[in-house]
């Protein structure tokens, strides 16, 4: 087998530096556990940047993928077939809105273009999003986005796309008028740290919206499909969102995402307004679909919630950490000390995956199944790590 330090130079000789140069080369994975070339183990807790929501080589996963492209692999938008059908309405019935409609495209970031092109059929432009959010990285999906270090190099963006203050309804209040064609916010701040919102406040910009007649876009690509504990991220507000946008663990692995229009806003695209040749993908729907079952059957909501309070109440009495924030399985670690990119490097050592959005958080986002043995893992390495940090 080739080493890793092998395939870091093949790399650096054939591929773009847009992601800086990986050091480790994954091979192979089952379940929370993935192997590297030099044939370490490595315990995921980033699951794919919360895409790989059941883990690695999930059996129901690979048994529908395998089934489904040995049978009917593509068939572009021109066409219908069973599982694209299939998937529109069970993501119907997990909205309890039947008036949902369905867009399929690949990633998050397609989903936001989705978005904020439905937006302009409002025959309004102004938009509304918050700082620190993360919308994607295409131009459209940039312009949205809140982070000025991603911003700023591609600058000019799209007009008429102001930034308020995530959290505050006041700064919400003052910004949104009857210009508005709709505002974007995250139910949680994933890739600015995972930064909760004060309590009432998607539910605060719900009533913002209705009184300017502004559409309200919630942008669950990394709160979606189960990983807060519930299936897109906002429902204990108790609202109605006008869109949703879905992706990463949409597809348990493989590339799918999905504009979700509600209401008034489901009839506002046209033919030939929009398309995507991959969206909505045989294989893919598949893959979902399955992910969805399983999740379903197996009740893993219940054991993510279940998860989430072990992992908070055991954390947070680590020396250093001065708390965990976040909802289900998407946790924020927050440091006394800047120091979570050396605690990254120190659990990567110890064979852990995490990331750090912050220099003072490490993010983690496993698979919603993760074992309690392996949660428990999790724990004592993290504890082990910050006596060296």
């Amino acid at each position: 087998m080739k080493k890793s330090s092998t395939f870091e130079s093949r790399w650096k000789e054939s591929l773009q530096r847009n992601y800086g140069d990986p050091t480790i080369a994954l091979v192979k994975g089952k379940g929370t556990v993935l192997t590297s070339a030099d044939g370490r183990k490595y315990l995921d807790f980033l699951g794919g940047i919360a895409t790989s929501i059941l883990g690695h080589a999930n059996p129901a996963i690979v048994a529908a993928v395998s089934d489904q492209i040995s049978t009917l692999g593509h068939v572009s938008n021109f066409y219908m077939h069973p599982n694209v059908i299939n998937l529109a309405e069970k993501l119907k019935e997990l909205t309890e809105d039947r008036t949902a409609k369905i867009f399929f495209c690949n990633s998050g970031a397609e989903a936001n273009e989705a978005a904020l092109k439905l937006s302009r059929r409002t025959g309004k432009t102004k938009i509304v999003a918050t700082d620190g959010a993360f919308h994607g990285r295409t131009m459209g999906a940039l312009s949205l986005t809140g982070q000025s270090s991603k911003r700023d190099p591609f600058l000019p963006l799209l007009a008429g796309i102001s930034h308020v203050p995530f959290g505050d309804l006041n700064a919400m209040s003052k910004r949104v008028n009857k210009q508005t064609a709709m505002v974007i916010v995250e139910p949680i701040l994933g890739e600015a740290g995972v930064i909760v919102p004060p309590p009432g406040y998607l539910r605060g910009i719900r009533e913002i919206c209705d009184r300017a007649g502004a559409l309200f876009v919630i942008d669950c690509v990394q709160t979606g499909m189960g990983r807060t504990g519930v299936w897109f991220g906002y429902e204990r507000e108790g609202i109605v969102p006008d869109v949703i946008t879905l992706a990463k663990g949409l597809g348990g692995g493989l590339p799918l995402g999905a504009m979700i229009a509600l209401g008034k806003a489901a009839d506002l695209f046209i033919p030939g307004d929009h398309g995507s040749t991959f969206g909505g993908n045989p294989v893919c729907c598949a893959s979902a679909l399955a992910t969805i079952k399983e999740i379903e059957e197996k009740n893993i909501l219940a054991d993510v919630r279940k998860r989430s309070a072990l992992l908070k109440d055991s954390i947070s009495e680590i020396s250093g950490v001065k708390e965990v924030r976040g909802e289900g399985l998407l946790l924020g670690i927050v440091l006394k000390k800047n120091v979570a990119t050396e605690l990254k490097q120190a659990l990567e050592n110890h064979g852990v995956l995490v990331n750090a959005p912050a220099k003072n958080v490490i993010r983690i986002a496993p698979p919603l199944n993760v074992s309690l043995s392996h949660t428990k893992s999790f724990i004592a390495t993290f504890a082990s790590a910050m006596k060296g940090i």
